[in-house]
């Protein structure tokens, strides 16, 4: 049955589809503005539309939220996870979006430079494999890549593989203590919960194979992850462009465009497609359309 929710989403997906397509250069309103603005630079002219459709796009997103939402997110917590260089206003703003969409944000969990400087291998291998031996057996992968072991660690603990994640334990404490300690990975609240669901924020330029085999292992610990990263990081060359050509892709959802309401919707959006076990590529550059809708 066809349901108030569904008319709604297939009105925001053709209304952002449009706005998309005019932020990239094209779409039926690529002439706005141009009869009145003959005299100005046609690249001043293109620009002054880009900024105008984007802004649009951003008020409508931002008002239709709630009711895209539809609580969601309620009863079902969120792990942020940040990478070295996030920017903290995005950061601020799509934990806005959580709780709009009746979730919460369980705990936030800072990835340091080092858990992602290749020349760090040697103590992430051994950092994990100490820890393997304080944690009960079949926990973690013990045959398992260093980092996808390390990203199994990680999900143990900030994440649950239960819809409704689970309190922190004497485990998931050793391991936040652990890793901190390295200055591996910081937790703004050592006693916060597990959560089902993970929202991954990239920052700065990182190796992406190292952040693949992260996400990898998070992937197996938790019940849904969300990648998102800035509009330039999902074009050729970008972070998150590179995370979609790796097959990580297939385990996690990934959105680009964050620095902007739009984008933020879009991965929270994501996440409440995520504990339906469902995945996808969103946004400007994402391969299945601008936002995950239906």
């Amino acid at each position: 049955m066809i349901t108030y929710r569904h008319h709604v989403m297939s009105l925001v997906a053709v209304f952002l589809a449009l706005a998309v397509g005019i932020v990239l250069g094209g779409g039926p309103l690529s002439e706005i503005g141009r009869a009145d603005d003959a005299t100005a630079p046609a690249a001043e002219r293109r620009a002054d539309e880009t900024q105008r459709a984007a802004a649009l796009g951003d008020e409508f997103a931002g008002e239709a939220a709630a009711t895209l939402y539809a609580g969601g997110l309620e009863a079902h917590p969120t792990a942020l996870l940040t990478m070295p260089g996030v920017d903290e206003e995005q950061a601020a703003a799509v934990t806005a979006q959580v709780q709009a969409a009746g979730g919460t944000v369980s705990g936030r969990y800072d990835v340091r430079e080092a858990l992602l400087d290749p020349t760090e291998r040697t103590l992430v291998d051994t950092l994990g494999s100490q820890l393997l031996t304080q944690l009960p057996e079949g926990l973690v992968d013990t045959e398992a890549p260093t980092y996808v072991r390390m990203g199994q660690l990680i999900g143990v603990a900030a994440a649950s593989t239960v819809p409704a994640g689970e309190e922190a334990d004497g485990d998931t404490s050793a391991i936040r203590e652990s890793l901190a300690g390295a200055d591996l990975l910081t937790s703004v609240d050592p006693d916060a919960g597990r959560a089902p669901l993970v929202l991954v924020l990239l920052g700065d330029d990182a190796d992406a194979d190292l952040v693949a085999g992260l996400l990898d292992g998070l992937a197996q610990t938790s019940a849904g992850v969300v990648v998102a990263g800035d509009t330039t990081s999902g074009r050729a060359g970008g972070d998150l462009e590179l995370l979609r050509a790796n097959a990580v892709s297939e385990e996690v959802s990934t959105v680009d465009g964050v620095e902007r309401t739009l984008g933020q919707v879009t991965a929270v959006l994501a996440l409440i497609r995520e504990l339906d076990g469902a995945g996808g590529s969103f946004g400007a550059s994402g391969a299945e359309g601008a936002v995950p809708l239906g």
